[in-house]
């Protein structure tokens, strides 16, 4: 029994762990797309950053809530599981709303309101969105 107990910890830990880097692989994307949506790449007296996108408030009010109080871009993205088999096939999509409008409400792209495994077990196949922020 306690092999039992031991194994399924295990595979508790892997599938948290699984979990976290394909969030994580999100957030590098999202901070990429933020890099590209501004034609400096970025400026301002700190680093930038990327913040999660509340479904129902614009990014101008995300941002401006912070110390990183200036938006440059609304961005919402989806990357396709798996790895690429040919130079044609779509491996995802973007958008960029702008930042003072909330843009589209669906609570199906805000990650925050998103289960913890909505990101491996393919239950949100929306984009999720996020707001590219710098202190100004």
């Amino acid at each position: 029994m306690i092999w039992r107990y031991s194994l399924d910890a295990l595979r508790a830990r892997v599938d948290e762990m699984e979990k976290g880097l394909a969030w994580q692989a999100l957030h590098a994307a999202a901070a990429a797309a933020c890099r590209g949506s501004v034609p400096s790449g970025g400026t301002g007296r700190n680093g930038n950053t990327v913040l999660a996108k509340e479904n129902t408030k614009s990014c101008d009010a995300i941002c401006g809530a912070t110390i990183y109080n200036k938006c440059d871009a609304d961005i919402a993205i989806q990357g396709m599981p798996g790895k690429a088999k040919n130079y044609t096939q779509k491996l995802g999509h973007y958008y960029n709303y702008g930042c003072a409008t909330p843009g589209n409400t669906d609570v199906k792209f805000d990650e925050v309101q998103a289960t913890d495994d909505a990101i491996l077990t393919g239950s949100n196949n929306w984009y999720y969105r996020f707001c590219c922020c710098r202190a100004e």
